[in-house]
């Protein structure tokens, strides 16, 4: 069996990811680009490119009928959608099943099924894995007042459809639950087409911890450690590493059955996440919601296990194994990874498109780089403003802090902003060097000055 051709419907540093881990299973790779990516390094080094359609997303990325359509034309027997855009559309993996295209992720019908946070909350329950305490559906703002009432301030109201901080809002008493219900249902409704929304406890200074899955489709579930993604703005990740050095050993065991016990109770397939908060003062752990596709910071994972989890997707996708068992999952060291936006940090985090005149990147012992970007690359104004990631591994924690501020230091960019001087304050920080975080932290501490 196997993949021999796979189509490619994603851009950027990912986009090229996916070319490179094909070529080196010897897997035709063709990549579907809008007219702005047309000269960019995916479409240069993918066996061939496909036109999707002018630069606006949604007239190219976003319409799933005219990627399956791409694939099909070119001749493709597999799709792999990266991260964003479509990779989570149950949409997606149904046109590729009823076209004979291998999806690279999970079923459609589990996508569906971990995309809706309250059915995600209740396959968790039933599969024993613990949850902020919380509701099913909230139906008013009077019901969220005597939910947050019975929980106890703070609260936190979610919008069950979507993600990325939106439809989420804070309620510290009673009157905030009641004006944060319209709010976070009417934003949900924005941005997802659903305003339904559920209520869990507010964790105020919790860790985001996530655990790196591999499924099978038939119940085996393999884990690749878990990541400490705690260093957020307004529920964006910046900073990712691996392990969380903070979380005890017990405990870590306890959180990769929990992750993995969830994923094989749906026959999870490919790659996935499972996120959850840790409360580190109660030695607690809740699920959150799990993530149907390959995740921004998987390197960090493949970077403390040896693994090359892209090409683990290609090869399941392709009806074949994993390449380990578990006891082959050898995890050592310590990993980080900071994501490098064209952004001026300083306003806001404006994005700013243009193009790249210098690109000298850092290099050295346990650095990577994973990015599309080279000096004359121009930066659309369309899609995500990330331009590339810069990971580090290290014998431990303080080796893989110190690699990564030489290797801020090193890099140099000119031609538009980025958040390199950010992550340089970021990663010199007292707190950080002590791993003194929380998901409030780099807000309530970093940006703070007023800077932002």
């Amino acid at each position: 069996m196997g993949i021999k051709r796979v189509f490619v419907a994603n851009r950027g540093e990912i986009g090229l990811r996916i070319v490179r881990a094909a070529h080196a299973l010897d897997i035709e790779a063709v990549i579907g680009v809008s007219d702005a990516d047309k000269a960019g390094l995916g479409a240069r080094e993918a066996d061939r490119a496909v036109v999707l359609g002018p630069g606006p997303a949604a007239k190219s990325y976003l319409d799933a009928r005219l990627v399956v359509q791409a694939a099909l034309s070119s001749g493709c027997d597999a799709l792999h959608p990266g991260y964003g855009f479509l990779s989570e559309r149950a949409e997606l993996a149904r046109l590729c099943a009823d076209h004979g295209i291998a999806f690279v992720g999970p079923d459609a019908d589990v996508i569906d099924a971990l995309g809706d946070k309250l059915r995600a909350r209740e396959m968790a329950r039933n599969a024993g894995v613990p949850l902020v305490p919380g509701t099913d559906e909230i139906a008013s703002a009077a019901d969220a007042v005597k939910a947050a009432d019975e929980i106890g301030y703070p609260v936190l109201l979610k919008a069950s459809a979507g993600g990325g901080g939106r439809g989420m809002v804070i309620a510290r008493n009673a009157a905030e639950a009641e004006a944060g219900f319209a709010k976070a249902s009417a934003e949900a409704l924005a941005a997802f087409g659903d305003g339904t929304l559920f209520m869990e406890r507010f964790v105020p200074e919790a860790r985001h911890v996530e655990v790196q899955l591999m499924g099978d489709g038939e119940g085996g579930v393999l884990h690749f450690g878990e990541r400490d993604c705690s260093v957020q703005r307004r529920y964006q990740k910046l900073v990712e590493e691996a392990p969380c050095a903070a979380m005890p050993d017990h405990l870590r065991a306890k959180l990769h059955k929990s992750a993995c016990d969830l994923a094989a109770s749906v026959n999870y397939r490919n790659a996935g996440t499972a996120e959850f908060l840790f409360d580190v003062q109660r030695e607690e752990f809740y699920f959150i919601e799990v993530n149907a596709r390959i995740q921004v910071e998987h390197p960090v994972s493949e970077m403390i296990s040896g693994a090359d989890l892209v090409q683990e997707q290609l090869r399941i996708a392709g009806g074949g194994k994993p390449s380990f068992t578990q006891d082959q999952i050898g995890l050592s060291g310590h990993a980080i990874e900071i994501r490098i936006n064209a952004e001026d940090w300083t306003r806001d985090f404006m994005p700013v498109p243009g193009t790249v005149s210098r690109w000298k990147v850092p290099e050295g012992p346990g650095v990577r780089l994973d990015s599309h970007i080279h000096e004359g690359a121009v930066i659309p104004p369309y899609y995500d403003s990330m331009v590339g990631k810069l990971i580090v591994h290290g014998a431990n924690r303080a080796e893989a802090v110190s690699r990564l501020q030489d290797a801020i230091a090193g890099f140099e960019v000119e031609g538009v902003p980025t958040t390199l001087p950010l992550h340089a304050k970021i990663v010199s920080h007292p707190d950080f060097i002590a791993n003194r975080i929380h998901t409030r932290w780099l807000e309530q501490t970093v940006l703070a000055d007023g800077a932002e």
